[in-house]
Order: structure tokens, then C-alpha cells, then sequence
């Protein structure tokens, strides 16, 4: 029998998209089932987030991430343009977010419909491996191509159940919560939570403890 987590994740987490091909190779290799929970940004999901941070960790952030996949063999890029809307050196987070609620929902969609992690590991490659204006032209639907799925098809879907799906994300969220968390990527295994793309290695460690096997050769 396979073993399970919760995966939160989040369309403007750099770390997000940094572990994500790494637990695409867990579930690959492991009997393990990985149920992808989006969530929304830290900064549209905590009111005035930005305001209490210490300034010097959006560089380090920066600075992390790039060196994260440059070890990890990952292109990179700060997202252009950003998923959220914010406004630098004042770090205000703009009430108009165009980008941000579609990409969540999306996810949350992929999700119930089997092929959320390789929806977000695609897309997020987009938005983060160096595509200037992924929102435009191909990109999106190219990267939802390869995952499997039609993104106008989607779209469309997006429209008819957009409340029921932000439903599904504040779920998510509430979740994230009782897991014991705030951020993302958190992996969850039976109410434990493991925080960050540098806890996969002691999730995996927990995992067998708990009797995580290899796949069986097909």
C-alpha cells in the first residue's frame, strides 16, 4: 500500500519550483502518493505580510534560489512578470492581482483531476526557468500540454466553478494551518509537517520509517 502526503504549494514560491521536480522522482521511484494542495501566496494570504519582514530577506531569498538551481541543474530567472503585483522598494502588495487567483485555481483544478503535479512542475517552469511574458502568447498552454491537459478547456472550467475552487484553496489553507505550517513547499505526512525544498531528504527519511518501499520494475 502506498504511503501518503500533502504537498502545499504555491505559483510564486521559488522553493516551490525548486522541489517539484525532485518529488516528481519520489513518487516515480516510491510507492508513494502525493496529493497536490495549492494555496495562495503568502503575500495576498497574510494581510500585510511584507510589512513585518525583516528587508534583508527578499535578496537573500533571490540570491538562495538562484544558487539552489544552479546546483540542482534548474533554469532560473525571477518571474517577468511577477505573479503577484507588488510595488518595490515599498514591497506593497497591489490590490489588482491579475495573475495570481487564475494560476491557483488552476492548480487546485489539475489537482482534482489527477495530473496536479506535473501541471505545476510544467508551469512552473515557465514562470520561473527565464520565459519573459509566460503569460502570453503559447507558453501556458504549451506547458499544460505536456502535463496532459487543454488549457483553454480549463479556462473555461475556471469560469463556471471559480467559487467552488477558491473554496478548495481556502481548504487548503486551513489545512496548511493544521498541519503546523505557513509556508511553502510544506509536505505533510500524518499531521507532520516538513517544511521547505531542503526537508525532502528528512521527509523520505521519515517515510521509511513508516515503510516506504521502492516501485515495483513494470
Amino acid at each position: 500500500m502506498s504511503l501518503e502526503i500533502d504537498l502545499f504549494w504555491s505559483f510564486r514560491s521559488p522553493y516551490s519550483y525548486l522541489a517539484t521536480p525532485r518529488l516528481i522522482e519520489l513518487e516515480r521511484h516510491y510507492e508513494l502518493e502525493i496529493h497536490v494542495r495549492p494555496v495562495l501566496p503568502i503575500a495576498v494570504r497574510i494581510d500585510g505580510f511584507f510589512d513585518r519582514v525583516n528587508p534583508l530577506w527578499p535578496p537573500y531569498l533571490l540570491r538562495d534560489s538562484f544558487r539552489i538551481a544552479e546546483s540542482l541543474g534548474l533554469p532560473f530567472a525571477w518571474p517577468s512578470p511577477d505573479p503577484i503585483v507588488q510595488e518595490f522598494p515599498s514591497r506593497k502588495v497591489a490590490k489588482d492581482q491579475p495573475y495570481i487567483y487564475r494560476l491557483t485555481r488552476l492548480g487546485a483544478l489539475a489537482a482534482e483531476r489527477g495530473f496536479g503535479l506535473p501541471f505545476l512542475n510544467e508551469v512552473s517552469r515557465v514562470i520561473f526557468g527565464g520565459t519573459r511574458g509566460w503569460h502570453e502568447g503559447s507558453h501556458l498552454a504549451d506547458a499544460a500540454k505536456r502535463a496532459g491537459a487543454e488549457l483553454a478547456e480549463m479556462d473555461a472550467a475556471l469560469t463556471e466553478e471559480a467559487s467552488r475552487l477558491d473554496a478548495v484553496i481556502a481548504a487548503n489553507q486551513a489545512a496548511l494551518e493544521k498541519a503546523g505550517h505557513w509556508g511553502v513547499p510544506t509536505m505533510a505526512f500524518r499531521g507532520e509537517p516538513f517544511f521547505g525544498q531542503d526537508r525532502i531528504e528528512l521527509l523520505v527519511w521519515r517515510l521509511k520509517q513508516h515503510g516506504l518501499v521502492e516501485r515495483s520494475a513494470q
